[in-house]
């Protein structure tokens, strides 16, 4: 096990820069929203935790990137920021999320205020639901594991035709595991930063997807015809659990983050961390590190506290109120909660 840790005055140039003009930026904050900010300068940091690499398989070692201080982020050309008539994140369901009714509806719908309170100041909105088959996409069985997989590559292609001209990003996201290339064993999600759009998998966040009697298993030497889509249905789809929920919470907001050309980071524990793996995914917060909430802040325009406070307001929110069937599971973001206080203390 190693604990990343970073010299103070390091951490301090990757979040305030060296640049006057950005320099002069980061003043502009308030003196509660600096004290936010800054809480990772502490050693007794009440906010904000120093990565920890549990094993050589961990994304940092494994895949070894340069890291993306504010400076060299504000300074990309390339990245993509929000304009007027471009200030829409779209999300489209693709194949199955369980048996129609409230609580599928429901799920979807948690997804999407989530987004909308993650990205505070944008519009996230819905669009119909697709099957796999008017995707067109390539598909196949993974020798591994034996379940279903659609082509990323494939789904991308169908996104690109699907966004709206108003959409500052689309996003398709599918309970099916997916693939980016036939040598790789899977892929939990996949972005294009240039075209502004990612496909994510929830497959893969089931507890039981790596039990050998996982329900989505096919018989050892399936090899369903391509083109065959008959096999997606009634196909199984994992139930909706606060494990679930949490683990796709993380997910959307992390591949967003790197449509608006948020990098993995490497300075601390963080949504926008890179995982190889379950157990790793598991171990990154729901939180942005303060490096890379003012990456998102001097995109979007957003006040700290009212986004902080619209976080909050959803996880406090468990839809009981509303008298719908389906009530949100929400015990799997106790943690958050807690955390989320903390923030607004300290602003306040």
């Amino acid at each position: 096990m190693q604990v990343i840790t970073h010299p103070v005055e390091k951490l301090r140039a990757a979040l305030i820069s060296s640049r006057p003009d950005l320099v002069e930026g980061y003043k502009q904050y308030s003196k509660e929203e600096r004290r936010v900010f800054e809480d990772c300068l502490r050693k007794d940091s009440v906010l904000f935790q120093s990565i920890t690499i549990h094993s050589d398989s961990d994304w940092i070692p494994a895949h070894p990137e340069e890291s993306q201080d504010f400076q060299s982020f504000f300074s990309n050309p390339y990245r993509k920021t929000p304009s007027k008539g471009h200030n829409t994140i779209y999300i489209q369901t693709i194949g199955s999320f369980g048996e129609a009714g409230v609580h599928t509806d429901l799920y979807v719908e948690w997804l999407r205020q989530y987004c909308e309170a993650f990205y505070y100041g944008l519009l996230v909105k819905t669009l119909p639901p697709v099957t796999v088959q008017s995707t067109g996409c390539t598909f196949r069985v993974n020798s591994n594991t034996h379940n279903l997989q659609l082509y990323a590559g494939d789904l991308l292609n169908f996104l690109q035709k699907k966004k709206p001209r108003d959409a500052f990003c689309i996003v398709g996201i599918t309970m099916i595991d997916l693939y980016p290339k036939e040598s790789w064993n899977f892929v939990f999600g996949q972005a294009s930063l240039t075209e502004g759009m990612g496909v994510f998998s929830f497959a893969r966040y089931d507890d039981n997807f790596y039990n050998h009697n996982y329900a989505g298993r096919l018989r050892r030497g399936s090899k369903p015809k391509p083109g065959d889509y008959s096999v997606f249905s009634n196909y199984y789809i994992p139930p909706v659990t606060g494990t679930l929920l949490r683990r796709s919470c993380k997910v959307v907001s992390h591949e967003i983050g790197h449509i608006f050309g948020l990098k993995h980071c490497q300075w601390l524990s963080c949504v926008m961390q890179g995982s190889n793996h379950l157990e790793e995914s598991d171990r990154r917060p729901l939180t942005l590190c303060p490096v890379c909430l003012r990456k998102l802040q001097s995109s979007v325009g957003f006040s700290i506290a009212s986004r902080y406070k619209a976080l909050l307001q959803w996880v406090e929110d468990d839809g009981g109120s509303a008298g719908k069937q389906a009530v949100k599971p929400t015990e799997a973001f106790k943690e958050y909660r807690q955390w989320l206080l903390k923030c607004l203390a300290m602003l306040e």
